[in-house]
């Protein structure tokens, strides 16, 4: 609560993973729990972490209110073109420069929106 009245504007809410004395069963969003605990108890947006790795996953933690963004690591490092592919099942568009277009992906032909191929 004294991060919000300092203005902070979101908190980024990880449990650290890094003293082997931690009990945190891992599993998909494992840490998505404590994002919306944050959420609830301070009122700031949160942001969540922890084995987000699908679009549908990372859909359903936005659309339940569970946080407000989420944050992608293992997933991102993966697959640099995860907001891509996230779109792409979503049914989605991506805004992309005339540069990116002919990197489109054949089977999701719609994704660039407003892309035009032939002449520059």
């Amino acid at each position: 609560k004294e991060l919000a009245r300092r203005g902070c504007a979101a908190i980024h809410v990880t449990t650290g993973g890094v003293s082997p004395q931690q009990a945190i069963k891992l599993g998909p969003g494992y840490q998505v729990p404590y994002a919306q605990r944050v959420k609830a108890e301070v009122g700031l947006p949160t942001i969540a972490v922890g084995l987000i790795t699908e679009p549908l996953q990372a859909e359903a933690i936005i659309a339940g209110d569970e946080a407000d963004a989420v944050s992608l690591a293992r997933a991102m490092l993966y697959d640099p073109r995860w907001p891509w592919h996230a779109a792409a099942a979503l049914g989605a568009h991506v805004t992309a420069p005339k540069q990116y277009w002919r990197s489109q992906p054949r089977e999701f032909k719609d994704l660039f929106e407003g892309a035009a191929f032939g002449q520059r």
